[in-house]
């Protein structure tokens, strides 16, 4: 089963990084960021819903801490869907793909913060290491030729900001509940959510258009799929073995830019892209608990 679950992580992973060059290909067609992460939400709500109806006695609880968590979720995967499309808007898939694992760098930080964990040389090596990486990255270590621009750069890192808060809400919620209980409430805040900020008239105009099938798939394979592959698959996975073959993610979405879209980044991008990877697999990998 453990091959499984590998495979299932992996094929999720593929899917959020195609889901980013779908969302580049929308925008370029002059759609709105926050309408593209309204719809990949909606249609991922659907799946999630009819999974919980699937096993509704099963899946069905009262549980109001389940509901506190889920919503935080729900917050923090409006956030990073709106935020890394905006990124791709700004700067490229690759780049926004990247800037978006700088999440438990955030976490690690905020820990220090709330005195979770103890601080040590190792851990800010690693938080060095990517700050270098995001340098190298968007071009930061020469103003004159910038690659990514402030907004770029701040839409990224508020993407793996609110990916933490996904992940964190998700973690405590599904210590309570079933996952398709949390993924059903969570998408439905999101929804919530993304109706006060998106522009309504457009998002209803998307029944409408030639591209209503891109928004189908993107939703489809960015949020319903992919989720639910993610969480059967983890259950079978190790901690460190997801949080390495997660990478692919930032690699289809690397690949899937240059080939269909277009983009390319220079050596010292594909460099500090590598070192930001890396470092976060390290962390990711030193931080797993051992069984007690």
């Amino acid at each position: 089963m453990r091959s499984v679950g590998v495979s299932l992580v992996i094929f999720a992973a593929i899917f959020w990084g195609v889901s980013g060059g779908i969302a580049d290909i929308l925008m370029n067609k002059g759609w709105d960021p926050i309408v593209i992460s309204l719809y990949r939400g909606a249609v991922g709500f659907v799946c999630f819903f009819a999974w919980f109806l699937l096993r509704f006695k099963q899946n069905w609880t009262s549980s109001t801490r389940l509901c506190i968590w889920s919503l935080l979720a729900g917050v923090g995967v409006a956030g990073n869907f709106t935020f890394y499309f905006l990124t791709i808007q700004a700067s490229s898939v690759a780049v926004a793909a990247t800037l978006m694992y700088t999440a438990p760098v955030f976490v690690l930080v905020i820990s220090f913060l709330l005195k979770i964990e103890r601080s040590t040389w190792f851990k800010w090596g690693c938080i060095s290491g990517v700050l270098m990486g995001i340098i190298m990255l968007t071009g930061a270590y020469n103003a004159e030729s910038i690659s990514v621009g402030f907004v770029g750069v701040a839409s990224g890192l508020a993407a793996g900001l609110s990916y933490a808060l996904f992940i964190f809400g998700f973690k405590n919620a599904s210590s309570i509940g079933k996952p398709q209980t949390t993924l059903t409430i969570a998408f439905f805040a999101f929804c919530l959510v993304l109706l006060l900020i998106a522009d309504i008239d457009e998002a209803a105009s998307v029944a409408k258009s030639n591209d209503l099938g891109w928004f189908v798939l993107l939703g489809i394979l960015g949020a319903g799929i992919s989720f639910i592959f993610y969480v059967i698959g983890i259950q079978w996975t190790a901690p460190t073995t997801a949080s390495m073959v997660a990478m692919v993610e930032p690699v289809t979405a690397s690949l899937f830019g240059f080939l269909l879209i277009g983009d390319h980044l220079i050596i010292i991008q594909l460099l500090g892209m590598v070192l930001i990877l890396f470092t976060v697999i390290v962390l990711s990998v030193k931080k797993t608990p051992h069984p007690q």
